[in-house]
């Protein structure tokens, strides 16, 4: 009689939930590297050598951070930081690419369609905590205009106020939300920048 097939244990990935084999494949490799370096070693050999050579380099890291103590027991820098901390400053996106925070300030930008029509585009009161769907609505409601939310050219959202309403908006911005500093609020005139302070 012909022997009755045994099932085939899977060893399944408890950070992607792929199998151990596919777990390169998933969304982030990074992430179940310590688990598969542990748990399926003989699935990926290369994983054991790049986490031996991490290791030795932590250490060598480490040991050229050590210094000559100068007696007082604080191993802090100079200037107070320790050195861990420069390496966490920088937010560093897939290719290597650096990432730069956003400067907090708002810019408003009047643009001229079909010769006659004006629309007022308001960028960048998300960065103060603002809800751009709120704000629209309020700007709307003041200026009796049509107002929504929108993507602009950089993938960003920014606010579209129908009519030429620069000039009243600073100060309704300034007095409905405080955390908006009138230093913070720019227009663009003729392509250039210009403070509304």
């Amino acid at each position: 009689m012909a022997e009755k097939p045994q099932p085939v244990l899977v060893l399944y990935c408890p950070v992607c939930s792929l199998p151990a084999e596919y777990c390169e494949f998933g969304p982030d490799f990074e992430k179940c590297k310590p688990w598969l370096i542990k748990n399926a070693p003989e699935l990926y050999p290369d994983l054991l050598k790049e986490a031996s050579e991490r290791e030795a380099e932590k250490v060598s890291e480490q040991l050229q951070s050590v210094g000559i103590s100068t007696g007082r027991g604080n191993d802090t820098l100079p200037s107070g930081e320790t050195s861990s901390s420069k390496h966490e400053e920088v937010k560093r996106l897939p290719g290597g690419k650096i990432k730069k925070k956003d400067k907090q300030e708002v810019i408003i930008e009047k643009v001229v369609r079909n010769k006659r029509k004006c629309i007022t585009i308001v960028k960048g009161l998300d960065l103060f905590g603002v809800k751009l769907g709120d704000a629209s609505k309020k700007l709307g409601k003041k200026f009796a205009t049509g107002a929504s939310v929108v993507k602009g050219p950089t993938e960003k959202e920014q606010i579209d106020v129908q009519g030429d309403i620069s000039y009243d908006i600073v100060e309704f911005i300034t007095y409905t939300w405080p955390d908006v500093p009138e230093t913070a609020i720019y227009f663009i005139e003729d392509g250039k920048k210009v403070s509304a302070a």
